[in-house]
């Protein structure tokens, strides 16, 4: 769908032009993360900045603005507003200024992507660069509210899910952490909320992990984020069936459709192969003892994916089932009683390359936590599972997951500034802005990011926040290797 982005805003703001103090010349504002709904959680990651200035300040503005006739754009304008706010109701002349000027003047100042941000600091503010476009600055709150508050929050949730996966390989694997960037693989994409939530989504995901299903999320680092699949791995996966594959190999062959598929159609690498369309704990303790040998003999891995029930409980065991039962042990333990393994320097066992699992299904921070906390316990590593983080856990959220809003924080009217905030007396607080010109620093002791309010013009141009964007063009560019190398520098 092709949408003239002069139209990718709420009803409400058609009419904010006019509704502003005569003589207003600056509207300055800001989009900051106010509020972790999850107390887990204390710091948003920052992405998605630069998809969006390339793809909607720049490309389709150009595109489906700035490039089109005045007298077409103006048309397609006034029929929208004739037919939606009834004829005439407003004018158009400001939109008319724009397309002549020819770019948008805005100017951008952000924190780098990748970092990690406190509640109630700037990600970035936004201010007109021409006194008649004032305008616009707040015109853009609804697009860029929209875009970017689902990057942010499924880079933080993935993060979240490295931070976790880190911590138990350092306890239970050693210092090699090579393996951690596999452990949570995308599983998302079909329950997203279309493709554009999908795609940004993923690039969220890859920022901390390797492995995923959502393909053209490695487009979207390529296009936007100067990634090359050549020159670095951006994402992979590997081969996997699913459940109509198993199936149409009938259940009374299901040995032998694994049989085929480790032998024939992959005698060698890494094959995941669902295993639950019938009865798991016979694959587990049925069908895999009995192709033990070929399996152990493969230049590769097995991966099983059971794909049902409860995730810890099928990983870790059940401690409700019968003593003794495949149920009781959990796959983990069933895989090591059949194939071994060895002992990691940590002092766990980590099963035998050939053979592993990864479960797919249902997964959440806290289940993550409970298998690995559970298998620590059993004796067993961290890297004898991946697991599969899907739409469950990247879809539901909100906008409200961390309060993502862009407020105007100080405007200029006839020369003279003014510090504006918001603070209703009805809300808990978290709809309290911040005020005045903004300066965000990171404190020498701590570390930590910090917002200080009420700023001259000189310090407002001091701090961590620097200009990205520019009267219609981007002047820094972030790569993928970068934002990642950043990110990773948290987990220390």
């Amino acid at each position: 769908m092709k949408t003239s982005p002069i139209l990718l805003k709420d009803g409400y703001k058609v009419g904010h032009k006019f509704q502003y103090p005569e003589g207003t010349t600056l509207v300055y504002s800001n989009l900051t993360p106010r509020k972790s709904r999850n107390d887990d959680i204390h710091d948003v990651v920052f992405f998605g900045l630069q998809y969006f200035i390339k793809e909607y300040l720049i490309r389709q503005f150009d595109e489906c603005f700035f490039q089109r006739p005045k007298a077409e754009v103006l048309k397609e304008y006034a029929r929208r507003m004739d037919f939606y706010l009834g004829k005439d109701s407003i004018t158009y002349q400001h939109i008319a200024d724009l397309h002549d000027l020819g770019y948008l003047p805005l100017e951008i100042k952000a924190l780098p992507e990748g970092t990690l941000v406190p509640p109630r600091v700037p990600l970035f503010t936004i201010r007109n660069t021409k006194p008649e476009f004032f305008w616009l600055t707040n015109m853009l709150e609804t697009l860029l509210s929209a875009v970017l508050w689902k990057p942010s929050t499924s880079a933080t949730t993935a993060f979240q899910y490295l931070r976790t996966f880190t911590k138990y390989a350092r306890e239970t694997v050693g210092d090699d952490l090579s393996f951690v960037p596999w452990q949570g693989h995308d599983f998302s994409f079909r329950g997203m909320s279309g493709i554009e939530d999908a795609i940004m989504s993923g690039a969220g995901h890859l920022l901390s992990f390797t492995g995923t299903d959502t393909i053209p999320a490695i487009d979207f680092l390529e296009q936007y984020y100067n990634a090359d699949c050549e020159q670095e791995l951006i994402g992979g996966s590997v081969p996997a069936t699913e459940h109509s594959v198993m199936c149409m190999g009938t259940q009374d062959n299901e040995i032998g459709t694994f049989e085929r598929l480790i032998t024939v159609v992959y005698p060698a690498g890494i094959v995941s192969i669902v295993s639950d369309t019938w009865d798991f704990w016979q694959v587990v303790t049925g069908f895999l003892p009995q192709l033990k040998d070929r399996i152990l003999a493969r230049n590769g891995k097995v991966v099983i994916r059971p794909d049902s029930g409860d995730p810890v409980k099928i990983i870790v065991g059940d401690p409700a089932a019968p003593a003794g039962s495949p149920e009781y042990k959990g796959a983990i333990e069933c895989l090591w009683e059949t194939f071994g393994g060895t002992i990691t320097p940590r002092g766990y066992k980590l099963l035998d390359a050939h053979v592993g699992l990864i479960y797919g299904d249902s997964i959440t921070l806290e289940r993550q936590h409970a298998i690995l906390e559970g298998l620590q316990q059993k004796g067993f590593a961290s890297y004898n599972v991946v697991l599969g983080i899907g739409s469950y856990t990247y879809e539901y959220v909100t906008r409200d997951t961390f309060g993502f809003a862009m407020k105007a924080t100080y405007g200029e009217v006839n020369g003279e500034g003014r510090a504006i905030f918001k603070d209703p007396k009805t809300d808990d607080g978290t709809k309290k802005s911040a005020r005045g010109l903004l300066q965000v620093t990171r404190n020498p002791a701590s570390g930590v990011l910090e917002l200080k309010n009420d700023c001259t013009w000189e310090e407002e141009g001091q701090g961590e926040l620097k200009t990205v964007f520019r009267d219609g063009k981007l002047l820094v560019e972030r790569s993928l290797a970068e934002i990642r190398e950043r990110l990773k520098t948290y987990l220390s």
